[in-house]
């Protein structure tokens, strides 16, 4: 019994949970404040429906001598109730009739109108609050049954565009990119562009397991604010410890709370770009071609690979490829190294031709 009075209230808040929610309006556009919840929009529908009703009501009763029973040649209160409801509800039983010209006037001119009104409000009320929910609900189910490998970006802003260009660039289907975002001119933009977007809080826990975290390549967080990554990539390890997180920082200082948060790599973009206007002072071409190098979009870019079997117990500099650095239990190597011989465990950083399309390059 206490299992079954628990599980009762469990249901009974989540229905409340549901009524209070803000009301979903397809293809919405304009948000302001104070919007109403589902539970207030009903009892103001309700309350204009019975208004409604109750006006023509009002009408058909002042106006009772132009309508004709013929059941019993009378009209009564009753009958003017019953007329209003099956002349509204478009049932027209046709035991009650309007006869005079100024009462077919009324039903022409003044109920239809209202009849018209009452039918929109009961099928906006139910597509918002029932249909929508279940074609919603339909897509979603059909989205995660695809998901498996894809990259998961946090913030359309100025960064996450970049992040979502250069990972077409690098050869990621577009439908396998999922944005998530709070801003739903963003989202809109992303699926403009291909991607696929989900509208919600990536901080919540809800928002990030309808992109099936779980299965994806990686995470990107891209938003501008450090507190808000710190939160994204705490509830995202919690929920998927081992997806691979990557971690916009703003603040240097952050770059350390991130990394304890769960990021598995940090991106600085104001450091990286301070050192190029640094460099750039005294040197006309080393920004374009750092940025040639990062960029799957160049002549030629840098990647990180593990070392192929003719390479293992060579030289990094004895390789036709152009090994920049060795990476060894967190260690990294310098090429000019003598001692250093390459293992089959270890990482490259390689200088290698363009990823990219010709048609996509620089």
């Amino acid at each position: 019994m206490a299992v079954t009075a628990g599980r009762s209230d469990k249901a009974a808040d989540a229905a409340g949970d549901a009524l209070s929610r803000r009301l979903q309006i397809p293809g919405r556009r304009l948000f302001v404040g104070g919007e109403r919840s589902v539970r207030k929009t009903l009892v103001v529908r309700t309350a204009a429906v019975l208004i409604m009703f109750a006006l023509v009501i009002a009408v058909f009763w002042f106006d009772r001598d132009g309508l004709r029973d013929n059941h019993d040649g009378a009209i009564s209160f009753a009958d003017v109730v019953y007329f209003t409801m099956v002349s509204v509800t478009t049932v027209g039983y046709g035991d009650i009739v309007p006869v005079t010209r100024q009462a077919r006037l009324v039903d022409a001119l003044f109920v239809t109108p209202i009849r018209l009104f009452i039918w929109l409000i009961f099928v906006g009320t139910a597509y918002q609050l029932v249909l929508q929910r279940l074609i919603e609900d339909f897509r979603m189910r059909r989205l995660q049954a695809r998901l498996q490998g894809h990259v998961v970006l946090c913030g359309f802003g100025h960064a996450g565009r970049c992040a979502a260009a250069e990972l077409v660039a690098r050869g990621f289907d577009k439908q396998h990119i999922l944005i998530v975002d709070l801003d739903q001119s963003r989202i809109e933009e992303a699926a403009e562009l291909g991607y696929i977007g989900i509208l919600g809080d990536a901080s919540r826990e809800h928002t990030l397991s309808e992109t099936m975290l779980q299965q994806a390549r990686a995470l990107l967080v891209c938003t501008d604010r450090d507190d808000t990554n710190v939160l994204i990539t705490l509830t995202a390890r919690n929920l998927a410890p081992n997806v691979r997180i990557v971690s916009r920082v703003e603040e240097a200082e952050n770059d350390k709370l991130l990394r304890q948060s769960g990021a598995s790599a940090t991106v600085l973009p104001s450091r990286v770009g301070g050192i190029l206007m640094a460099d750039s002072i005294e040197s006309s071409h080393l920004a374009t071609y750092v940025m040639d190098l990062i960029s799957a979009g160049g002549q030629v870019t840098l990647v990180e690979r593990a070392p192929h079997p003719d390479e293992i117990g060579r030289r990094p500099f004895e390789n036709r490829a152009l090994v920049l650095r060795v990476v060894r239990d967190r260690h990294s190597y310098g090429f000019w190294e003598d001692d250093l011989r390459i293992q089959a465990e270890d990482k490259l950083i390689v200088i290698g031709p363009s990823i990219a399309p010709p048609d996509q390059r620089q």
